[in-house]
C-alpha cells in the first residue's frame, strides 16, 4: 500500500481511494479540470454563512433569540422529544445559554417543559400547538431566504447544495460532537460595531 501525503491529508493509493476526479496516484497539485486554480473553498463557506446568517437573523427576528431559537423549535418539533440535556448536546450549547433561550420560548408560548415519564428529574421539551404554528411559518420564511441566498444557482443545485452541505455537517458532528455550530458562525462575522453613545 502506498501513501501521498500533502499539507497533513493523505490519500491511500488504491482504487476505491478516488476523491473528485484524483486518485491517490495522481499528483495532489493538479486540480481537476473543473476546478479554477485559486480557489478558496473556506473564503466560499463564509460568505455563504455570512449571508445566511444576515438574511435568516433578519426572517427570524420575531422568533425568539432568531436562528438558535429556530434551530432549538426544529428539533423539539422534528426529532425525538428531547430532553433539555439532550438538546443542548445535539445541538452544542451551553446547557447555562439554552436554559434562558428555553426560558423564552416558553414564555412565548412556543414550548413547554413537561416531566420525563422516565426520569421524574428530567424535563423533555415539547412544541405546543401555536410554536408548531411559528416553526412552519419560520420554515417558509428561511427557505425563501436560502433561495435568495442560492440564487446564483440553479434551482436543482440549491437542494443538492444544502443536501451535501447537511451531510458534511452531520460527518463532522459525528466525528467532533463537541463542535460549536455558533462559534463557527461567529468567527467568519464581521465585529460588531458600537455605535459612539
Amino acid at each position: 500500500m502506498n501513501m501521498v501525503c500533502v499539507n497533513k491529508v493523505c490519500l491511500i493509493n488504491t482504487p476505491a481511494a478516488s476523491i473528485g476526479g484524483m486518485s491517490a496516484t495522481s499528483d495532489p497539485c493538479d486540480l481537476p479540470a473543473d476546478r479554477k486554480r485559486g480557489s478558496n473553498f473556506g473564503w466560499s463557506l463564509g460568505m455563504v454563512l455570512r449571508r445566511w446568517h444576515e438574511y435568516v437573523e433578519e426572517a427570524l427576528k420575531d422568533l425568539p433569540h432568531g436562528s438558535r431559537g429556530y434551530h432549538i423549535l426544529a428539533v423539539v418539533v422534528h426529532e425525538e422529544v428531547p430532553t433539555q440535556g439532550a438538546l443542548a448536546a445535539r445541538l452544542v450549547i451551553d446547557r447555562s445559554v439554552l436554559t434562558y433561550v428555553i426560558d423564552d420560548l416558553e414564555n412565548a408560548g412556543l414550548i413547554e417543559r413537561q416531566l420525563d415519564p422516565r426520569d421524574r428529574r428530567a424535563r423533555r421539551i415539547v412544541a405546543t400547538e401555536r410554536g408548531r404554528q411559528v416553526l412552519a411559518e419560520a420554515e417558509r420564511r428561511v427557505a425563501h431566504a436560502e433561495d435568495h441566498i442560492l440564487g446564483g444557482l440553479p434551482e436543482e443545485q440549491r437542494g443538492a447544495f444544502r443536501d451535501f452541505a447537511e451531510r458534511a455537517a452531520e460527518a463532522i458532528h459525528a466525528a467532533a460532537p463537541g463542535t460549536d455550530p455558533c462559534a463557527a458562525v461567529t468567527s467568519v462575522l464581521p465585529p460588531v460595531e458600537q455605535s459612539a453613545p
